[in-house]
């Protein structure tokens, strides 16, 4: 497996931990999107893309979060998902590596391209990149041609 591409966009300044979202491709052929770039306590580290989970509402079947007290779709209360004083997991990877080895591998390309994705940020004439769901482009890109 080769990462054949890293797409970095830098979170605004003022963000508190958050300092970007990152899309790789595998391959060439394979894209991961919304890969969080965040700062703790030891430094930077990368967040696998994930999701809340949810359960469903007894009455009409809908989807709520596992915290919510009333059904989103018909309104009913909803019996206590989350036993109190519990601490429960409430969000799910939507990918992630299978192994250490691939984990570091995929953290060392990712914030190799941070690194430099920050470098060019400090830079006169920086544009940021906009990561979008209908591919990658750079804010010039989205300018009208005149």
């Amino acid at each position: 497996m080769k990462i054949t591409d890293v797409a970095i966009q830098l979170a605004p300044h003022g963000q508190d931990r958050l300092r970007g979202f990152c899309c790789i491709t595998i391959d060439g052929c394979f894209v991961v999107r919304d890969i969080k770039v965040i700062h703790g306590p030891n430094g930077l580290f990368v967040a696998m893309p994930s999701r809340k989970m949810m359960a469903s509402c007894p009455q009409c079947r809908g989807k709520n979060h596992l915290h919510a007290r009333f059904c989103n779709q018909c309104g009913a209360q909803l019996p206590a998902m989350v036993p109190a004083g519990e601490r429960v997991k409430m969000h799910c990877d939507v990918a992630h590596p299978i192994n250490a080895e691939c984990r570091h591998m995929v953290e060392k390309e990712i914030l190799n391209a941070y690194n430099a994705e920050f470098q060019r940020s400090q830079q006169p004439g920086y544009v940021a990149r906009q990561l979008g769901d209908g591919g990658d482009t750079v804010a010039s890109d989205l300018m009208p041609q005149t």
